[in-house]
């Protein structure tokens, strides 16, 4: 690895958390599968916002609405 994927995989691990593991290698393995969670939580989130953002003022214009009283007139 080039000493700027080295910095910036050392910077990521530190923003993941504590380090964990024996040695270096269990602790990237760590790491890794830390990133994998924080990936699929941020791909779920935008999926959700993404999903509001679509259903957002989701009116059908084509159908009028029927407009009923509050009173029961038989």
């Amino acid at each position: 690895m080039t000493k700027k994927r080295m910095t910036f995989w050392r910077l990521w691990a530190k923003a993941l958390g504590e380090k964990s593991g024996k040695d270096d290698r269990e602790a990237d393995t760590i790491a890794w599968i830390r990133t994998l969670i924080f990936v699929s939580y941020l791909v779920t989130n935008v999926a959700i916002v993404a999903n509001a953002v679509r259903h957002w003022n989701d009116v059908d214009y084509q159908t009028k609405p029927e407009l009923t009283s509050g009173i029961n007139s038989k």
